[in-house]
């Protein structure tokens, strides 16, 4: 079975929540990711020469485009049942940032999580399956673009 209107329009609805608070839910993103893997830190130029976690356009444009890639994701495994990059660079950024595996695994925990929040009420299993699934698809499609 693939990835349905109905999923794409939970990963729609909650993206829409997730930018109503962009600033709250980026610190909240970032430090998820940081308190799995304080290592990562290093990864992300906009967090390597601060004290923790700090608001800043560069950090709210990182998470909106996280996000919104997984969002464009959704919509792409609706229709085609794949992930295509629209970024090419986006596999060798990846390779020259270092990033492996157990990244992946820590940013999917960190984006469900903060999901989660940024979704209050109408938060549900079904639509934390919504993200997982279309995570996946771009995690897949970013580590065959490393390779």
């Amino acid at each position: 079975m693939g990835f349905t209107d109905k999923q794409e329009a939970l990963v729609n609805s909650s993206w829409e929540s997730f930018k109503q608070n962009l600033s709250g839910n980026s610190i909240l993103f970032y430090t998820i990711i940081l308190e799995k893997a304080p290592a990562a830190k290093g990864l992300f130029s906009f967090l390597k020469d601060t004290a923790g976690v700090e608001d800043s356009p560069k950090l709210q444009a990182h998470a909106e485009q996280v996000f919104g890639l997984v969002r464009d994701s959704a919509a792409q495994l609706r229709t085609k049942g794949e992930v295509v990059l629209g970024n090419a660079t986006l596999g060798a950024i990846h390779v020259q940032k270092g990033v492996t595996d157990p990244h992946f695994v820590v940013v999917k925990e960190a984006l469900l999580q903060t999901i989660k929040k940024a979704s209050g009420n109408n938060w549900s299993e079904e639509l934390n399956t919504a993200w997982e699934v279309a995570y996946d698809g771009l995690a897949t499609a970013i580590k065959k673009a490393m390779t």
